[in-house]
Parts: C-alpha cells; sequence; structure tokens
C-alpha cells in the first residue's frame, strides 16, 4: 500500500461504500481509494470473497453483505453505515440475449438487478451522503453501440444513464455520474466460456479505434476521476477505446 496521503488530497479521511467490491472494477476502486487516504466499505452477496478483498485492503476496508436485487437487504446494509462520501454501484447479475428467445424473466434480469439495484442503492444512500459527496453509476457502452441482439440490455445500460442525469437535478449538490465501460479484459469476463470470451473479444478488438480492450485500472481511474472532480455531474463518461465512434 502506497504512503498516508497528505491531509488535502481529495479522497482522504472520506468514505467509499462500492456494492460489488469484493472483485473486478470495485475492488480496483476500492485499492486506488484506500491508496489515496480513504476507508471504504464493502458490500456484495459473496460472503468468502469481500472478507479476502478486505484482508487484502487492510484496516481502511470493512464489509457487510448485501444483495442489490433486494430491497430490505439494501436497507439493511445502508443501515450500518452513518455517513458517506462517494458510492460506486458495479454489482449486477443478469442474462443477455434476442428478443425472440429470452424468457420474460430473463429479460427484465437486467433492469432488475442492474437498474433498479443501482436506483435503490442510491435511494437509502442519499440521505447519508455528505452535501459534497458524489454517486458513481454503472452502464455499458452498448448504451449507444449495441453488439449484437439484446435489446433488453442495451435499453437497461442508456436507462442508467438517463437515471444519471435526473438524480443529478434531484440530489444536487451531490453529483451523480455515470461510468460506461466498453468490454474490459478481467473478471466480468474471465469466468465466460473461451470460445464466447474469445469470439467477443476479436470483434471488439476490430471495432473499437484503439483496436484492443479495456482494463479494469483504466475504468477505475475514471471512477475516482468522477469521485474528486467537485465540477462533475450529471455526465456518463465512456472508458471504451473509442467503441461508441464506429
Amino acid at each position: 500500500m502506497s504512503a498516508t496521503p497528505p491531509p488535502h488530497a481529495p479522497l482522504a479521511e472520506r468514505t467509499v461504500v462500492i456494492i460489488g467490491g469484493s472483485s473486478g472494477i470495485g475492488l480496483e476502486v476500492a485499492r486506488r481509494s484506500v491508496a489515496a487516504g480513504a476507508c471504504v466499505v464493502l458490500g456484495g452477496r459473496n460472503e468468502d470473497r469481500l472478507a479476502e478483498a478486505a484482508r487484502e485492503l487492510g484496516p481502511a476496508a470493512r464489509w457487510h453483505p448485501v444483495d442489490n436485487t433486494d430491497k430490505q437487504s439494501l436497507a439493511a446494509f445502508f443501515a450500518t453505515i452513518d455517513h458517506l462520501d462517494h458510492l460506486f454501484t458495479p454489482a449486477a447479475s443478469y442474462r443477455t440475449g434476442p428478443l425472440r428467445e429470452l424468457s420474460d424473466e430473463d429479460a427484465e434480469s437486467p433492469f432488475v438487478s442492474k437498474f433498479w439495484g443501482q436506483y435503490h442503492a442510491v435511494r437509502h444512500a442519499a440521505p447519508r451522503l455528505s452535501q459534497d459527496g458524489s454517486i458513481v453509476l454503472m452502464s455499458g457502452a452498448a448504451s449507444v453501440r449495441p453488439a449484437g441482439p439484446a435489446p433488453a440490455y442495451v435499453a437497461c445500460n442508456a436507462a442508467i444513464e438517463g437515471l444519471g442525469r435526473g438524480l443529478a437535478v434531484e440530489l444536487a449538490p451531490i453529483r451523480v455520474n455515470v461510468v460506461s465501460p466498453g468490454m474490459i479484459d478481467g473478471n466480468l469476463w474471465s469466468g465466460r466460456p473461451a470460445g464466447i470470451r474469445e469470439q467477443a473479444a476479436a470483434h471488439y478488438r476490430d471495432a473499437a479505434l484503439l483496436n484492443r480492450l479495456g482494463t479494469e485500472p483504466e475504468v477505475a481511474e475514471t471512477v475516482l476521476f468522477l469521485f474528486t472532480n467537485g465540477y462533475m455531474t450529471g455526465s456518463t463518461l465512456y472508458p471504451d477505446g473509442g467503441y461508441a465512434l464506429r
């Protein structure tokens, strides 16, 4: 872990809450937040992974289990937190696919977890957020450039970006922004079958202006920028290698 930052560092002595903080982009944001002097509260479903992440991060980290599809679970999670300064909500579990093939339940799953999960997390966090604090929602670059037939998933990501703008208006001066990554070479894709993963990666490299996948640290840097830039609100940033432009 890096040396303690000077007192004027933007995240020094701040509290950062990450729902989905035990792995992937969420854990990378937690690492960088702790290195910048923040305390972090990790939330997620897998208690073993949460405990391991907290051990890695050290005494500046604590954790509580939470299921972002369960409003009572979210209420119980935020009841353990008296005050927070920044909220990041990357946790989501869903299925994607074509309109003609998905069951209603699978088609609705991105909204249940990714949209409503973030909406209700913000609802419970808002009364506890410092007035100069911020919220960063997680969307995805499919919102502006669908990669294939997955209309409900595309619509969900676009809705999250609209949610960010609406919350920025309602919650000001608390700042609300959205990070909308492209395909990231990291935890999310590592568990998928190798053939599907490589096919998707080849397509993405060909489609993106930078001809490569992104990395978890690159997305985490974007999130910390949105935490600490006091004049950013109502915006969506796309760390996607230029995927949305082709």
